[in-house]
């Protein structure tokens, strides 16, 4: 879960930003006390203080304009356009308004949860807007023991319902990434990192499907056949960026074509899809899917 003080930030930042029109300090105090996460009064002092936690973190500012009483409204909302995190942030724990009834249907609305991992997301979010370094224990699945190393941390990223952490680690080559669900613990130190200023972490995931990056590996044309609603699913939440449609046949089947790396974890998704694709291109992908379909057929044959 996301701290109380985040929490905070965002709310205020999205209510100024749905409000019809600017808002006087009273008017907010209002609206705070009709909030599902209401703990207390809303003081001018840690108003102003959430003012500039709400600059630091999305970089849009919250002006006052006295000429109308000192009403409060978003002055550069344009930014959060550009800023996919902070849009994020918003969409994921914004309560809309009239939403207050929530408490009251908490087990009618259900929401899909990252069960581990989320404990350490302020620690990190912390170290990164003022990058700086951290000490990780971290405890691999395959190992019996943990090891504690140093981290620049770059970005954070979610697949598959768990949060991963990507940065450079004293003493080791290239960028790497760690589950947070595997970390044991975490210090925010004080030593300052300067990341590499043509770094971009979009960029850097985008020719591949999940968080593993292996920059030697080529960029492929994959080709696959989608059967059924599978067809749909696709054209709804493509399984990549580059996804195109190339031909369809109504209520049969519909081919989409890929240019990404082939890695494990776009050999899962697909294997994940199960009978209702089928992989065309290249014949080497073909033969892979083909071969780890018949292992797990001689499986059931036992």
């Amino acid at each position: 879960m996301i701290s109380k003080t985040y929490y905070r930030y965002i709310w205020l930042l999205n209510l100024l930003l749905n409000a019809r029109r600017p808002l006087t300090f009273e008017e907010i105090c209002m609206k705070w006390e009709e909030c599902p996460a209401f703990d207390g009064s809303l003081p001018i002092r840690t108003f102003h203080e959430h003012r500039k936690g709400v600059r630091e973190m999305f970089g849009v500012n919250i002006a006052c304009d006295k000429s109308k009483g000192n009403v409060y409204y978003v002055e550069n909302p344009e930014i959060l356009e550009g800023n996919r995190a902070g849009k994020w942030l918003l969409e994921k724990y914004s309560i809309p308004e009239g939403f207050t009834a929530y408490l009251d249907m908490k087990d009618r609305i259900l929401f899909e949860e990252i069960h581990s991992g989320t404990r350490h997301i302020d620690d990190i979010m912390e170290a990164m807007r003022k990058n700086v370094e951290i000490s990780v224990d971290y405890q691999k699945y395959d190992s019996e023991h943990a090891e504690t190393f140093i981290m620049q941390p770059y970005a954070l990223k979610v697949f598959n319902l768990r949060w991963y952490l990507l940065g450079c680690i004293k003493g080791r080559e290239g960028l790497r990434n760690i589950a947070l669900d595997r970390i044991i613990a975490i210090e925010i130190l004080n030593t300052r990192f300067e990341q590499p200023k043509d770094f971009n972490a979009k960029r850097y995931y985008s020719n591949y499907t999940g968080i593993y990056v292996d920059k030697d590996l080529p960029i492929e044309k994959v080709k696959i056949r989608a059967y059924g609603t599978q067809v749909d699913y696709l054209r709804s939440l493509p399984l990549h960026k580059s996804q195109a449609e190339v031909c369809s046949k109504h209520m049969e089947f519909a081919e989409f074509t890929y240019r990404v790396c082939i890695t494990p974890e776009l050999i899962t998704q697909l294997l994940a899809m199960g009978d209702s694709i089928e992989v065309l291109e290249p014949e080497s992908l073909r033969e892979t899917i083909k071969g780890k379909l018949q292992t797990s057929m001689e499986r059931y044959k036992k």
